[in-house]
């Protein structure tokens, strides 16, 4: 059964790590509003959701997608790249526990599950100032032994590689050329962002549907033209946190 993991925002979500964005004001009530329509997205997508409860001490604990890599095998946690992220992994993995075999990453590793993308037996990882190294090390030693391929990916101008691109399928990917190098992804079908849309492909493949957010409708438009079925949610509330569509959630297959 395919499965999203999903966590109610905190109150706290004004006070949110910001990298590349400047601070503006956060209505909880409104961004609360739209995290339930996400949640219908799923819904309607084909996903059973499990709304897990807020963490209101810990504003970003919302993002549960940088919490875990979720494959088949497994479920890998690891400390974020963010200190004071780092507590939602240990709180994941008690969600998690229900559906995967738990691995952890060690420090001095660090990594966030939006740095990871996955097209079937290829796993992407980029180099952002949130995963490391020795991150990418330990994870090659996890998922290599289960026949998975590992490449590092130097990223610019955003937080995290699926910032940057998203699967709309194993061998199609949705890409802004400017901040990734289509040439990473070899053979793959590679479609673009639309020009005015620099944050278009962070979009999350659920079932069939990819779900966009609202502020993307180009790029939208693009992917349907492509074949694929689209939705799209307000996220402008959560955007404001460097937020998308692909962090708010964990999707996997389960069968618990």
């Amino acid at each position: 059964m395919l499965t999203a993991l999903v966590r109610v925002p905190s109150r706290r979500l004004p006070d949110c790590e910001l990298s590349f964005l400047e601070r503006a004001p956060i209505d909880v009530g409104e961004a609360r509003a739209q995290h339930r329509a996400y949640q219908a997205a799923l819904r309607a997508a084909g996903a059973r959701v499990t709304e897990l409860p807020p963490l209101d001490e810990l504003p970003d604990a919302t993002f549960v997608e940088d919490t875990a890599i979720v494959l088949d095998e497994c479920a890998i946690l690891s400390p974020m790249g963010a200190i004071s992220r780092q507590p939602e992994s240990t709180s994941m993995a008690a969600a998690l526990a229900a559906h995967r075999r738990l691995e952890w990453l060690r420090a001095p590793a660090t990594l966030d599950g939006g740095d990871v993308l996955r097209l079937g037996g290829s796993i992407y990882v980029g180099q952002t100032p949130r995963t490391n190294a020795a991150a990418v090390s330990q994870l090659r030693a996890i998922v290599e032994p289960l026949g998975y391929a590992v490449t590092e990916v130097p990223i610019s101008q955003c937080l995290h590689l699926k910032s940057a691109c998203a699967r709309l399928d194993d061998e199609t990917v949705l890409v802004n050329p400017e901040w990734v190098g289509p040439d990473v992804f070899g053979g793959r079908r590679i479609v673009p962002v639309a020009r005015d849309e620099p944050w278009g492909a962070n979009a999350v493949r659920v079932g069939a549907a990819i779900i966009f957010p609202a502020s993307a409708p180009g790029t939208q438009a693009i992917v349907g033209a492509s074949g694929f079925p689209t939705a799209a949610v307000d996220v402008s509330e959560l955007q404001k946190a460097e937020a998308g569509v692909t962090c708010l959630s964990l999707v996997f297959e389960s069968a618990a």
